[in-house]
């Protein structure tokens, strides 16, 4: 398709999708509750169109990691993100019912069943839980379980009771580096504690969240990215960064990550230093005087640069479903917030510059995220869990996605 029709077809829907928010302020002004639910549905029905056209380039045996200079760029089935692809097409089946979503969903599965025997990684949460965890959560089947056990066996081989957490990164026997992405990966823990009853899953990821609040956060509620701790007596030897801006900046991913998390770990457990974490979390980010008056927030919060600095989409998505979930356990007050700041940033991220048409990112939702700028790596591009966590948004504001308290 010639370049200028593409750019035609974008302005045609950038124009379209302001015209229909303008619409949705007006009538909830006028005391109407249409809270974008038209927009959000009709780029879902978008969002399943594009992703068939993300399956017709997939490479066999490879999953989408990124689309870059008009190429798709793939991970392994052992690849961090690997989970993030079938997971979204369980998610878009949600929404749709549409049978080719769920039979390349499913597909994709046969190649990430190996993996729950991979002890040398701490993603198996990302890897395994985002996709055989949603689909046993999508089509309500325990046909999984087994695989997620398993899983949940192998990510629990990495957690040192002398630190009282899980090891991240392998290294070295002098150091045990624990990231505050781990925070994500406790949910396989806890849902293989859900189906076993096996207190040994609860305890470790109960510890592992309380040793990360002890030594991750700082007195303004931001987090480090890395904490290297003495593998023999859980000495903290070191608090610096890997993928953020300086030791002692704000990565925003890094800080959406700890939201989600210590979000999810309140619904799991019941216990509400993790509630009031979650909200200091957030309430750090909203009330951050470096944070982008559309919301979506740039790589750093402390980056240079600012306002010039790359944006990150990833963090604004993975924030998004965070806070929506976060706004079901705070009093009324606090719910209309967050409620209302997510519902920003689904609404700024489902227009241009942030949302992709047909095929001009390889089918890709989202663009304008960042993976590893001090590594100079996916730089402003798509990004396979931007588009998850968007998806994931968006379901639980349409309210097709159940959230409630597990315990």
């Amino acid at each position: 398709m010639p370049v200028f029709i593409k750019r035609f077809q974008k302005a045609c829907l950038g124009f379209i999708i302001a015209c229909l928010f303008a619409s949705c302020s007006v009538q909830k002004k006028a005391g109407g509750d249409h809270r974008a639910d038209t927009v959000l549905q009709q780029v879902m029905i978008e969002s399943s169109s594009q992703y068939k056209l993300l399956m017709k380039i997939r490479p066999e045996n490879k999953l989408p990691r990124t689309f870059e200079k008009n190429k798709l760029l793939t991970t392994g089935s052992d690849g961090w993100v690997s989970g993030f692809y079938p997971g979204t097409l369980f998610y878009l089946y949600q929404f749709s019912h549409d049978s080719i979503l769920l039979k390349e969903g499913l597909s994709v599965l046969n190649l990430l069943k190996k993996e729950q025997f991979n002890k040398g990684t701490h993603d198996l949460g990302f890897m395994m839980y985002c996709s055989f965890g949603n689909a046993a959560k999508v089509l309500q089947s325990s046909a999984y379980d087994t695989i997620l056990i398993n899983s949940a066996k192998s990510l629990s081989s990495r957690f040192n009771p002398a630190v009282g957490c899980i090891r991240s990164w392998n290294s070295d026997s002098s150091h045990f580096l624990v990231i505050i992405d781990n925070m994500m990966n406790l949910e396989l823990l806890m849902y293989a504690f859900r189906q076993t009853n096996d207190s040994s899953f609860y305890k470790i990821a109960v510890t592992h969240a309380n040793t990360s609040l002890k030594n991750h956060f700082r007195g303004d509620h931001s987090s480090y990215h890395v904490i290297d701790y003495n593998p023999n007596n859980g000495v903290v030897q070191k608090k610096h960064t890997h993928q953020g801006a300086a030791d002692e900046s704000a990565w925003a991913r890094g800080q959406a990550w700890g939201l989600y998390g210590y979000t999810m770990m309140y619904r799991e457990t019941g216990d509400n230093k993790y509630l009031q974490q979650a909200i200091y979390i957030a309430n750090f980010i909203l009330n951050h005087p470096n944070l982008p008056k559309d919301k979506i927030p740039y790589w750093d919060f402390n980056a240079p640069g600012i306002p010039a600095a790359y944006r990150d989409v990833s963090a604004a998505a993975i924030i998004s479903s965070a806070l929506l979930e976060l706004s079901e356990y705070v009093s009324l007050r606090d719910k209309k917030k967050y409620r209302n700041d997510a519902i920003t940033i689904l609404q700024n991220l489902s227009r241009p510059p942030y949302k992709t048409i047909g095929d001009e990112a390889g089918g890709f939702l989202l663009q304008h995220s960042v993976g590893h700028l001090p590594n100079k790596s996916e730089i402003d591009v798509p990004l396979s869990y931007a588009d998850y966590y968007y998806v994931e948004a968006i379901l639980r504001y349409l309210g097709k996605l159940e959230i409630k308290m597990n315990p």
